[in-house]
């Protein structure tokens, strides 16, 4: 055998050699199961509670032939929160569990009994009735597919102003759930600080409600300030929007801010200035 022969088959039996190397680690990858995260957030609402009782929270892929499975939940079922608590960057951890990769079609929140309300101004805790179907699992769409040895967070803005219906007839008030579905993967978010300044300070403002506009001006969503003056959104897709401050008593605001994906684009200190009588 001469010297250009036996290169030839060295070469050769490295590169099945690399080949075989590639295809298990390949086969590893898809081997490797994904972490999925789920967060809750809260759109706000007039409303001084909304309490929400979530008895358990399913996924349906599109390659299992197991249906409807059950994520485990990052405390314990039954779920029990204040929908009203979860503004200016608070969040509820519903879980962070680790499941086999592939494609993610429906997440399903399962409501139980005991959902009340609670109206700005009055102590009373108000029922509120959850239609059955809402009960046997409200879907929400992800259609996602998930790579193994990645981590997936999943925003679900659930969106109080529009999930509450009240009966003209009876009196009565409906629980029929908004949520939207965001990709912390695939978004960006924009936080900031309010404030006003009080014989020349600067004094942080709780409780200011800030919009946020897409560049079609199109309301997105909005959010409220917390005890420190801060606001946080979450899931927002990279683009240009527009933040806005519309309060009595003081000049409106509006200022252009940019979202990149991964990144928290910080708006700043936004001073409100009192209209001048």
């Amino acid at each position: 055998m001469n010297l250009k022969t036996l290169k030839t088959y060295l070469f050769i039996g490295i590169s099945i050699i690399s080949l075989g190397f590639f295809q298990s680690c390949n086969d590893d990858k898809n081997d490797s199961p994904s972490r999925v995260q789920l967060k809750l957030v809260d759109e706000i609402g007039d409303y001084e509670e909304v309490n929400v009782v979530i008895t358990d929270i399913q996924y349906n892929a599109t390659d299992s032939e197991a249906g409807w499975q059950s994520f485990a939940p990052a405390e314990a079922y039954p779920i029990e929160v204040d929908l009203t608590e979860l503004i200016a960057g608070n969040s509820l951890l519903l879980t962070d569990q680790l499941i086999p990769a592939g494609m993610m079609k429906q997440i399903r929140l399962v409501l139980g009994d005991g959902n009340t309300l609670k109206l700005e101004g009055d102590d009373t805790l108000i029922p509120l009735d959850t239609p059955s179907a809402m009960q046997s699992g409200l879907k929400l769409n992800l259609n996602t597919v998930l790579e193994g040895g990645f981590t997936y967070t999943f925003i679900l803005d659930w969106v109080v102003s529009e999930s509450i219906v009240e009966s003209g007839i009876t009196g009565k008030y409906n629980l029929k759930p908004v949520i939207k579905v965001n990709a912390e993967v695939n978004s960006g978010s924009v936080s900031g600080t309010v404030v006003e300044t009080i014989e020349e300070t600067e004094t942080v403002m709780e409780g200011v409600t800030v919009e946020i506009y897409n560049a079609e001006a199109v309301k997105i969503t909005d959010t409220m300030t917390d005890m420190d003056g801060n606001f946080l959104f979450q899931g927002l897709e990279a683009g240009t929007y527009t933040l806005k401050i519309t309060r009595e008593g003081y000049n409106e605001y509006s200022a252009e801010t940019t979202v990149l994906v991964g990144e928290v684009t910080e708006a700043g200190t936004i001073v409100l200035t009192a209209v001048t009588p």
